[in-house]
């Protein structure tokens, strides 16, 4: 088993690897106070290591929130996947931490084992079971990956896991469909996103978990809260609670922003890439705009 003393010594041999130049030509990255993503799921099939990594290349911000779900516990144990994409995300990371950027990381339930760590810091990298966040306009923020609002997760684990078998099979299917479409020159498209958002049961269940996370924020007595877990990005308001969830990397590829003057919207980095696609088949076409974005609440 992996120890406390077994991951210090591997982060105190990070920093010439870290170093490592910077790939040329990206666009001028983007500033934000804050970031938050989570459920990136690494080590599986279905993460979107490439989209997400073109996002870290192009963004900087003083805090970085991992949500939640970065590694994939569950889908590890069960056999061994890990390709390049998945090294250079955690280097990206890693990078960010070791330029300034403070990175917390908020264990869910997937990547669990994390949870005896909280407290810890590897490589530049905060470890916690949850955090409160101030904004740059002084509302206070519960950072949580929120499988503890999941009844399935909570009280009937056993289903949790044969859901999880299912939803492999859908992210398999997803990866198998946008193969064929890389190859007929079509945007990444997730159609795991596409029957969620169709099935009436999925959005009965998304209602009621935001729901109960923002009545658990409320006695918190805080403003706001984000979370991940569900892989459904979104803001809302509940009552006197700003729902925020950042999504995931997996489906919809999204992130949750906050500016320098505190105002806070959705980034979806998938839909970027669709409205930028034509641009990349026409090398004559104009520059690819401006990452899409979601207003905010």
């Amino acid at each position: 088993m992996t120890t406390v003393s077994d991951l210090a010594d591997l982060t105190a041999t990070l920093p010439a690897w870290l170093d490592l130049p910077e790939p040329r030509g990206f666009r001028p990255k983007q500033k934000f106070r804050t970031v938050w993503i989570s459920d990136i799921h690494l080590g599986t099939r279905g993460c979107n290591a490439v989209l997400l990594l073109d996002f870290l290349r192009n963004i900087e911000c003083e805090t970085l929130y991992l949500v939640g779900d970065i590694l994939d516990g569950w889908r590890l144990r069960k056999g061994w996947y890990w390709p390049d994409e998945h090294n250079e995300v955690v280097r990206r990371i890693l990078k960010l931490a070791h330029r300034g950027t403070r990175v917390v990381l908020i264990a869910g339930n997937h990547d669990e084992m994390l949870r005896p760590y909280a407290g810890f810091t590897f490589g530049g990298v905060e470890v916690a079971l949850e955090a409160v966040h101030t904004t740059a306009d002084g509302r206070r923020l519960l950072i949580t990956h929120g499988d503890a609002f999941d009844v399935v997760v909570l009280y009937h684990r056993w289903l949790a896991f044969a859901g999880d078998q299912a939803y492999s099979l859908l992210l398999q299917a997803n990866v198998v469909l946008n193969r064929v479409r890389r190859r007929l020159k079509l945007p990444y498209w997730s159609l795991s996103s596409y029957l969620k958002k169709r099935v009436k049961n999925a959005v009965a269940f998304v209602g009621e978990f935001e729901e109960a996370v923002a009545r658990a924020a409320s006695e918190r007595g805080v403003d706001g809260v984000v979370c991940g877990h569900i892989h459904c990005a979104e803001i809302r308001q509940i009552g006197a609670i700003t729902y925020y969830n950042d999504g995931d990397w997996v489906e919809s590829c999204t992130a949750l922003v906050e500016a320098a003057d505190g105002q806070m919207r959705l980034i979806d980095w998938a839909e970027e890439h669709r409205i930028s696609a034509p641009a990349t088949r026409n090398p004559k076409a104009e520059p690819a705009p401006a990452p899409a974005e979601r207003e905010f609440a």
